[in-house]
């Protein structure tokens, strides 16, 4: 029932050994398909998270509560691609977006990964958080689904721009995804600031990994 607290799940080994003897590499299984991830050692958001493995597994399990097919789905801070990819295989209409330096890697990841498998061709664009929303995506024009996010929240400055794009894209009818690895007293503060702000609910929890992923939706008046 809808009152029950978040379920508890551990994060599957979706990952299969590498047939590679790059480093670089990370083959994954979601929805059937095969994804094969590249990362870059360089940059923050070019690792594949734990937030990213338990939304994507998430998404896959649970397609009758979120269906993404003919979705339009923004993904932020979207890192590697994995869950934008994921996204895709399920249907959706994707927009991964993340820092002008991670695009590359990302877009070569969505490409790669998607060619062959989606009904609609995923975008790839530069976002930086609290900066340009209303040029670059104006609400007139962009309304979404879905809006996902996965350990967008760690150690750093950008969390109150972070806060401020989350409720620029959050339109009614907007549903929020957030996963993230709950590791500093930074991160719970910003669970609370998002809770004053949205309706919350936390719907699974991944004791293990210190993942927890969250449902926010706008409050209507």
């Amino acid at each position: 029932s809808l009152t029950d607290g978040p379920v508890t799940l551990k994060i599957l080994q979706n990952w299969v050994p590498r047939v590679s003897h790059y480093f670089d590499k990370e083959h994954y299984t979601y929805v059937g398909h095969q994804i094969v991830i590249h990362e870059s050692i360089e940059y923050f958001g070019a690792v594949v998270w734990p937030g990213a493995l338990a939304l994507s597994q998430y998404l896959e399990s649970n397609q009758e509560q979120f269906n993404l097919k003919d979705k339009k789905v923004l993904e932020i801070g979207a890192g590697t691609g994995l869950v934008s990819i994921v996204a895709c295989i399920l249907g959706a209409y994707v927009t991964a977006t993340d820092l002008p330096e991670v695009l590359e890697n990302l877009s070569y990841n969505i490409s790669r990964n998607t060619q062959n498998t989606t009904m609609h061709k995923p975008e790839v664009r530069k976002l930086v958080w609290g900066e340009g929303l209303n040029e670059d995506f104006p609400v007139s024009t962009y309304h979404y689904d879905f809006l996902l996010a996965t350990d967008v929240v760690y150690h750093h400055a950008a969390l109150d721009p972070l806060l401020a794009t989350m409720v620029y894209f959050c339109q009614p009818g907007t549903v929020l995804l957030w996963a993230n690895k709950f590791r500093f007293s930074t991160d719970y503060e910003f669970l609370e600031k998002l809770g004053s702000i949205f309706n919350t609910t936390i719907l699974a929890e991944f004791p293990e990994s210190n993942v927890k992923l969250l449902k926010a939706t706008v409050r209507e008046n």
